[in-house]
């Protein structure tokens, strides 16, 4: 199986549209990624087959549960979800944050040779992030324990946003929320060839 079967196998089953333009899109930030992985060591997992389960895939099941249209991805990290997510949804807009300099410098060029316009990438601390237009969506895939990740970017949400974060088992952090906050549905996901339990956790303000 080549790197591109495996991709588009793994979509078919997520049940995911995504054209073909895109699916080369995808494998040309792989390729990115595999190269400067072995500079700046942007991610442990080192093979690009199991860059495409552990990363794309893994990346690409939530889609059929987010919603346009501002989205904030904070812990970016090497791009994952953001510039996934930003590469099948062109329009919609995509702030990547990290506090990682070599991190958002590779997520910056990735976005510069992928021809990505919908795309922002900020170094800097959540905490300390402002913005005139607030989001959306904020998103994480491995930032911090989700109360954390909550009330580190409450000040980012729109009156009517949600929060999406990408979790294994997560009822523990469940239990620990901030008041206000609403854990709207809780989505188990199946990813193709990624053994660990994964699910998304749609969370709100009770307004």
């Amino acid at each position: 199986m080549t790197l591109a079967s495996d991709l588009s196998s793994g979509i078919t089953q997520l049940g995911v549209n995504v054209a073909a333009e895109q699916q080369q899109k995808l494998l040309d930030f792989l390729a990115l990624l595999h190269k400067w992985n072995k500079v700046y060591n942007l991610t442990a997992i080192r093979e690009p087959e199991q860059m495409v389960s552990n990363h794309l895939l893994d990346s690409l099941a939530v889609l059929p549960h987010l919603w346009p249209k501002r989205w904030l991805d904070v812990g970016c990290g090497a791009g994952l979800p953001g510039v996934v997510l930003a590469i099948v949804r062109p329009e919609w807009s995509f702030t990547l944050l990290d506090s990682n300099s070599k991190k958002t410098s590779f997520v910056q060029q990735a976005c510069i040779e992928l021809g990505l316009r919908n795309v922002e990438v900020c170094c800097g601390r959540i905490e300390e992030w402002q913005v005139a237009e607030k989001y959306d969506g904020i998103i994480s895939r491995a930032f911090a324990e989700t109360a954390e990740f909550v009330a580190l970017t409450r000040h980012l949400l729109a009156r009517d946003g949600r929060w999406a974060a990408m979790k294994g088992m997560p009822e523990q952090e469940l239990t620990r929320l901030p008041e206000g906050v609403l854990v709207e549905q809780i989505i188990p996901l199946q990813v193709p060839n990624l053994e660990a339990a994964r699910c998304l956790v749609v969370l709100r303000e009770n307004i």
